[in-house]
């Protein structure tokens, strides 16, 4: 049969095929049920049926559904989604519905629709009838009204102009709305109204930040850029401090008491808020019974309470550079809830049974009281480990042993483990970096971490084999989705470029195979490109009550249970798991996934307010070394340039493609690299080269380099 006859066989058999959804009002179907419906019964015609679906769902003919299932892909007329800007004032719709693609929409078109609003399109096709396009109808949610910026005041009237680089948009202030703010300044700004016909919006000044470049004014506008408020409300700040700091004995008798049981915590050394302390006893039959004690801040925030619909507010505390900006007000942060030592403190506790082996025998979830005896920091136990000498070294020994055998286990199951370099900068009394040093994770910060794995893991899978075989009970679950094949299969082409061999046969085979390049990476140059390219080929981990099982751990179920003070889904989950433990029925599941999802949105943007912070200190760094010249690695590219990071202070800046004379450069995304088109000198990512400090931009954090060509 010649090609054209097969090709047109095939597009007979895509009309029945569309045909056959059509009557059937589009149910999803398999190939088989396809073949079912058309009568044909031979295996080599219902392999074509499949390859059909499978080739024509690229072609946007079909969509699947779920797995294997198909049904016809439906043009809509109006489409939801998020309005992402571009920086010639044109954008595009993400569209809510992942099977649709994304959407050009002109900048005349957008009407007042902002970077990251929710929106109503109308969907058309442009005038030479090849893309689709699409105007705006209505804007359904603001993504946010409130920017930081600069005030530039004239004689009649003022305007602002917002830092953030999406919003093209100056804000009109009228002079009665400038709240004190003089021209020049760093203030937030709010937009109050838009009026039909005006090019820019009408906004009031909310708060002055101060002269900008200063380092108060920077982080303050950092977290105003970000959502997070700069202090408490009033009534806030009242409902925390009239919290009684006196344990009642009736509420002692109502808990396990572990005040007689040796308990410490270990924490950095600079930390004001502990969450977490672990008491550890030898049993008579020759185990350890291990508990791990969480501050009950569930007992002191209390729901629908000012305090508590704060804490759900932020989401999380965050942690710039140079300071924390807490959930909950430090009265309960740093006072009753953090488990300091020499006091009795409110616990919430998960308390295991282990053998030698580290296996677990009983577990026991509940309500207690703790007396901490010893604080650590990290360094004084890893000391302890390292010199096998010290206070307390026989318990803290055993439980870096059992660590050690929780660790193994786990890797063995297929977790994944990324260890990428964290950066810390030494700061003077004012707040300026004098110095940059690499933060280490060794034995002592595991010893921690492994064991509020095994306690999240384990509240995890107690409510859920709870609410196995009759309804299942509602959580909240920290998941992490496997990684999409196709961003996995461009790591490992890129990982073999450095001789690095990922297998990707099966989950198990691929965290294998990560570890082993992780483990093959550490100390060299290039394993923060490596780390950093793996973390983004994965997915994000989120809350939900949803899904369960978390990829980058392997557990089938994973919580968040151990740091309430600084997370509102742990203080969920010592809410829920008591009221489980109380026979409580189960929740309502639409309510907590709403929880759960603003939880998710606050916790990315607390990690990009960090970010933020991290590249301002990096900008300020750098600021005095400008002219010098360093040693780097490429750590990314665009079609504008290629982001480097020093080597020695792991800064990050940029090389704009139009500033490398030699050549005229273009992006080649597959292959992480930048091609120059005459001499075809290649510059990839990973590759090691010698940078010169050209210009920094304090205000916009931003770095940019110059490349020394040898």
């Amino acid at each position: 049969m010649s090609n054209h006859q097969g090709n047109s066989i095939k597009q007979v058999l895509t009309q029945l095929i569309s045909n056959v959804f059509e009557k059937s009002g589009n149910q999803p179907m398999n190939f088989r049920q396809v073949a079912g419906k058309l009568n044909i019964i031979d295996p080599d015609s219902k392999a074509t049926i499949l390859e059909i679906l499978e080739d024509e769902t690229l072609n946007g003919v079909f969509m699947e559904k779920e797995k294997g299932k198909y049904q016809l892909h439906v043009v809509n007329a109006f489409l939801t989604g998020k309005i992402d800007m571009a920086s010639d004032g044109s954008a595009f719709l993400i569209p809510d519905d992942e099977f649709e693609k994304d959407i050009y929409i002109a900048p005349r078109k957008l009407r007042t629709a902002l970077h990251g609003d929710k929106v109503k399109l109308h969907v058309y096709a442009n005038s030479k009838g090849k893309r689709k396009e699409g105007e705006v109808v209505e804007i359904t949610e603001r993504a946010k009204m409130e920017f930081t910026g600069i005030v530039k005041l004239s004689q009649h009237f003022a305007f602002f102009i917002p830092d953030d680089r999406k919003m093209l948009h100056d804000i009109f202030i009228p002079l009665e709305d400038l709240n004190g703010a003089k021209n020049g300044v760093k203030a937030l700004a709010r937009i109050v109204d838009w009026p039909d016909g005006a090019k820019n919006p009408v906004g009031m000044i909310k708060s002055v930040l101060g002269r900008q470049g200063e380092n108060d004014t920077e982080m303050n506008a950092i977290l105003a850029e970000y959502g997070f408020p700069l202090k408490f409300p009033d009534e806030v700040e009242q409902e925390a401090t009239a919290i009684s700091k006196v344990i009642e004995q009736k509420e002692i008798d109502k808990r396990r008491d572990f005040r007689d049981i040796l308990t410490f915590t270990i924490d950095p050394f600079d930390a004001k808020d502990f969450d977490d302390a672990i008491s550890f006893k030898k049993l008579e039959n020759g185990n350890y019974e291990v508990g791990v004690h969480i501050a009950d801040v569930a007992h002191y925030v209390i729901p629908d309470t000012a305090l508590d619909k704060e804490a759900f507010d932020r989401g999380t505390s965050v942690y710039l550079v140079d300071r924390v900006i807490p959930m909950l007000p430090e009265n309960l942060s740093n006072g009753l809830c953090s488990l300091r030592p020499n006091e009795e403190k409110l616990c919430f506790s998960a308390v295991f049974e282990l053998d030698p082996e580290a296996q677990l025998v009983n577990e026991w979830f509940g309500r207690t009281v703790i007396y901490s005896d010893r604080r650590f920091a990290y360094e004084e136990v890893q000391e302890i480990i390292e010199a096998k000498e010290g206070e307390y070294v026989e318990e803290i020994l055993t439980l870096n042993d059992l660590a050690y055998k929780l660790r193994d286990r786990k890797f063995k199951h297929g977790a994944i483990s990324f260890e990428s370099t964290e950066v810390k900068f030494k700061l003077d009394e004012h707040g300026k970096p004098i110095g940059v040093y690499v933060k280490e994770r060794k034995d002592a910060h595991k010893l921690i971490e492994d064991f509020m794995l095994l306690a999240n893991k384990k509240v995890a899978e107690f409510i859920a084999k709870k609410g196995k075989g009759k309804n299942k009970y509602t959580f909240v679950y920290r998941a992490h989705d496997s990684p999409k094949p196709e961003s996995l299969a461009n790591f490992a082409q890129f990982a073999l470029k450095f001789g690095h061999k990922i297998s990707t046969k099966s989950d198990r085979d691929t965290a294998k195979s990560l570890n082993k390049l992780m483990a093959d990476v550490e100390g060299t140059k290039e394993q923060n490109v490596l780390t950093q390219l793996a973390i983004r080929s994965m997915a994000k981990a989120i809350y939900t009550t949803k899904s369960s099982s978390h990829y980058g751990l392997a557990f089938d179920f994973y919580t968040h249970f151990t740091s309430p003070i600084r997370r509102y889904p742990d203080v969920m989950a010592h809410r829920l798991l008591q009221h489980y433990l109380d026979d409580g029925s189960s929740v309502n599941a639409d309510h907590y996934e709403k929880m759960c999802q603003h939880a998710s949105q606050m916790e990315k943007k607390a990690a990009d307010a960090e970010r933020a912070s991290i590249k301002y200190k990096q900008a300020e760094y750098l600021q005095d070394n400008i002219g010098q010249t360093y040693l780097g690695i490429i750590s990314g590219v665009t079609e504008w340039g290629m982001y480097v990071e020093i080597q020695e202070n792991k800064c990050e800046g940029m090389i704009r493609l139009r500033d490398i004379s030699d050549d005229f450069y273009t992006l080649d995304e597959k292959n992480y690299c930048i091609i120059g088109q005459k001499k075809k000198r290649t510059y990839q990512l990973g590759d090691e080269v010698r940078i010169k400090v050209k210009r920094v931009d304090l205000g916009k954090r931003q770095i940019d380099f110059s490349l020394v060509i040898d």
